[in-house]
């Protein structure tokens, strides 16, 4: 599904590529190459915040990563 959505996000930018040059309007940094990259970067920034919310979410919210890291300075296998 992320998939798709980037490739939509690039179609939509791509088509206001062709709109923008339909009506001579042109911008020397939008082009099909920096639709690429960008659509590459929201991919990836995207992955990252999701990733980030995972981690926070097991770690500091989790009852069950609260427990285990408990359990786990019990046994002086993580530092308090």
């Amino acid at each position: 599904m992320k998939k798709d959505i980037f490739t939509l996000v690039g179609g939509f930018l791509s088509a206001m590529l062709l709109f923008l040059g339909s009506i001579d309007v042109s911008f020397d940094w939008f082009t099909q190459t920096s639709i690429d990259a960008f659509v590459i970067l929201l991919a990836a920034a995207v992955a990252l915040v999701l990733n980030l919310y995972a981690i926070w979410r097991n770690t500091f919210v989790s009852k069950d990563a609260q427990l285990q890291k408990k359990a786990l300075q019990a046994q002086g296998l993580i530092k308090k």
